[in-house]
């Protein structure tokens, strides 16, 4: 048994070996996290009894992929799930008696706050693994007091689970498994069998877009008789490929029924919801969702999203299915994620003003129109007080679809999160803030996000993607000049390949990478700045601190930084640390990050911006920088895109090290989310909020029951 699980908290902070120390410290779940509750009833009873009935079955379909979302993330996860469930819920199916249990079980208050807090923290990331982050997290409390908690709740299953997960929950060795990744450089992935090989996943890659199946609602596994390709379904079509002997002399066989008892009843709540669409195109983008979470059918999603698209300020707005791939290390494979919300439609018509004007914003973009698609399809953008986000780890806005072949045409919708970005949690701290920027910071932090937010996720929808399509049609001119090097175009997608297919693992972090400095240019515009109801000295407060913050999020991203593996683990943050960097190298002493010692003697660091400079030295480095990443994604130039990126994010030794080490010491805990419930009672829809506290977070998904 690996030695750490013996040991409870205060025990390591006693180890001298510093070695031991600094491994085993690294890995514990964050020490009373900040739960925010997400704030929606008032949204909520303002619907009608139709629109409550739609929402809670829209909410029940998105949660009951919770255990698809469990699973893709680590292997071994849904176990631990169980465990926390069985542990926590009794025989009558409700929350048990905390207190009691707590007391039964004889060990210190610490220790049981300590399961309290593991168990919270795995629901709010629905894994062992940070959704922010993909690194491992242990429990504070010892594995023998675990175990004693475990006997005294008499539950039979949470001590069977306790006894086989007891390794998987407390073992930090190998430490690249500490790592969600591709399994052969010793990672984890619940994508993919343990022995599949980088070389495997290109191989199948390959034929899939030949056969033009797509892979976002599927896993990778290879056994003895050879490959296997899992689909998502809860039934299987009539017309399954047969097994096909790849390039390599392997067989791949594709199987349907992956995640079967979670599809079909995600696909029986869309078919109940059905009854309860608010008009023709809800009610056919819901007949959609029902095809293709029957079948498998990504094709069948597309047509939801066409339909979504087309179902324009709704008053219940809903979104599920396979969607974001962050997490799959090949970039092509997504995971669940279903939302439901309400729109504020105060804070709607401020983003309206944005995409009535955006044709014209977009035109400030720094690419030539030859790589902006030729109609800038206005989108939708709509601020929604979320009700239910079953997801790894909650968004504050989103611009989907990611299909680029129907959002070059229709366009998209761009959300606004509102009650997740005005989420606030007590004793927030903001290290590297300079004292005289602070209160200006606290101020000023969460419009500028706003600003952020909106401009990040409008960006989303911008941009040309030149495409040859299977009858050989090219989407553009083939004299088309190659703005970086006054050429012809030399390269664009070929049919069947998308621009996660090209650009793999760092296509996420890329396109994120893009978003962020489309808002960093255009947000120094008055215009758009007026949109937000910023003028005149508080418009330029509150652009020098979104550039701020987003310094600050570019140091703070060397926590997600792995510098034994070489690895980032947060597409996000490794897209701000390109940005930051990006703004260090502008020179002109328009950034720079300094080390000082705090008010302890400690040595920190310190964010020091010229905000005189914002207009003159920051926005045109970053719009340099923007016009590379666009054109090199739209001309499918992957090994071009691919050395900028990763030399606009490598991280130098000093970063790597002494840097990242402060950065560390000084680390916050990410907050998580605490969400409601509906039930029917009565015939009518009913919401149930909870406490944002660890017992609350666990009572939310005893009582969810998914």
């Amino acid at each position: 048994m690996n030695v750490l699980s013996r040991l409870s908290s205060s025990s390591l902070r006693k180890i001298r070996n510093p070695l031991i120390r600094t491994m085993s410290t690294r890995y514990l779940a964050d020490p009373k996290t900040p739960i925010s509750r997400l704030e929606a009833k008032p949204f909520f009873e303002a619907l009608t009894d139709k629109e409550k009935t739609y929402a809670h079955f829209m909410s029940r379909a998105s949660f009951h992929g919770t255990r698809i979302v469990i699973a893709q993330t680590n292997p071994g996860a849904p176990e631990i799930y169980d465990l926390i469930l069985s542990l926590f819920t009794n025989e009558r199916e409700e929350l048990v008696d905390i207190e009691a249990l707590a007391k039964k079980s004889g060990v210190s208050q610490e220790a049981f706050d300590q399961l309290l807090e593991y168990s919270a923290q795995f629901l709010g990331n629905l894994s062992n693994y940070k959704s922010f982050g993909d690194e491992k997290f242990i429990p504070r409390l010892s594995a023998d007091d675990f175990e004693k908690i475990v006997e005294a709740s008499e539950s039979h299953e949470a001590h069977v689970l306790f006894t086989k997960k007891r390794g998987e929950m407390y073992n930090v060795e190998p430490v690249a498994k500490n790592l969600i990744g591709y399994p052969d450089d010793g990672h984890i992935s619940g994508y993919y069998s343990k022995n599949t090989t980088k070389e495997d996943i290109k191989i199948v890659q390959e034929y899939l877009e030949k056969i033009n199946i797509s892979p976002l609602n599927t896993r990778l596994f290879k056994t003895a008789e050879g490959y296997q390709l899992h689909i998502a379904s809860s039934q299987a079509p009539d017309d399954i490929p047969q097994p096909e002997t790849l390039e390599n002399g392997i067989t791949l066989e594709i199987f349907y029924n992956d995640f079967q008892p979670c599809m079909k009843k995600a696909a029986d709540m869309v078919k109940g919801a059905i009854h309860f669409a608010a008009n023709a195109h809800q009610k056919k983008m819901l007949e959609a969702y029902y095809e293709s979470f029957n079948l498998g059918s990504i094709d069948a999603h597309m047509e939801s999203q066409r339909e979504w698209l087309k179902d324009i300020n709704p008053r219940v707005e809903t979104n599920l299915g396979f969607i974001e791939t962050y997490r799959d290390p090949q970039g092509v494979r997504a995971e669940w994620e279903g939302f439901v919300a309400m729109v504020n439609e105060e804070q709607t018509k401020k983003f309206n003003n944005l995409v009535s004007q955006a044709p014209l914003f977009v035109s400030r973009l720094p690419w030539p129109p030859a790589f902006e698609r030729e109609t800038i399809n206005k989108p939708d953008f709509t601020s929604l007080e979320v009700l239910s986000f079953a997801t790894a780890g909650v968004p504050a806005g989103i611009n989907i679809p990611n299909y680029t072949n129907i959002t070059q045409l229709l366009g998209s919708k761009n959300v606004s999160l509102g009650n997740v970005i005005s989420a606030q949690s007590p004793g927030e701290k903001f290290p590297f803030i300079r004292n005289e920027d602070l209160d200006l910071y606290t101020t000023y932090r969460n419009p500028s996000f706003e600003l952020q937010v909106g401009t990040h996720e409008m960006g989303h929808g911008t941009g040309k993607l030149l495409e040859e399509d299977a009858e050989g049609k090219l989407n553009f001119d083939k004299g088309t000049i190659d703005p970086l090097t006054n050429q012809p175009v030399q390269s664009w997608y070929k049919s069947g390949q998308t621009f996660n297919s090209v650009f793999k693992s760092i296509a996420s972090s890329y396109e994120e990478c893009r978003a962020e400095c489309i808002a960093m240019v255009l947000g120094p515009h008055a215009d758009i700045l007026k949109i937000f109801n910023l003028e005149g000295q508080k418009a330029e407060d509150v652009l020098y601190i979104m550039y701020l913050n987003m310094a600050r999020a570019g140091l703070t991203a060397l926590e997600f930084y792995d510098p034994t593996a070489k690895k980032w683990g947060q597409a996000h943050m490794q897209a701000r640390y390109a940005i930051l960097n990006t703004m260090l190298k502008s020179g002109q002493g328009f950034v720079e990050i300094k080390q000082i010692k705090d008010s302890n003697g400690e040595e920190t660091l310190e964010i020091h911006l010229d905000r005189s400079k914002i207009r003159s030295v920051g926005a045109p480095a970053v719009a340099v920088f923007l016009n590379k990443l666009q054109v090199y994604k739209a001309m499918a130039a992957e090994k071009l895109g691919t050395q900028l990126y990763l030399e606009a994010t490598s991280v130098p030794e000093k970063w790597a090290t002494h840097m990242r080490d402060i950065v560390l010491r000084n680390k916050q805990p990410r907050k998580v989310f605490v969400q409601a419930n509906t039930f029917i009672e009565n015939g009518k829809v009913v919401l149930k909020d909870y406490e944002p506290t660890p017992v609350g977070m666990i009572q939310s998904y005893v009582e969810r029951r998914v």
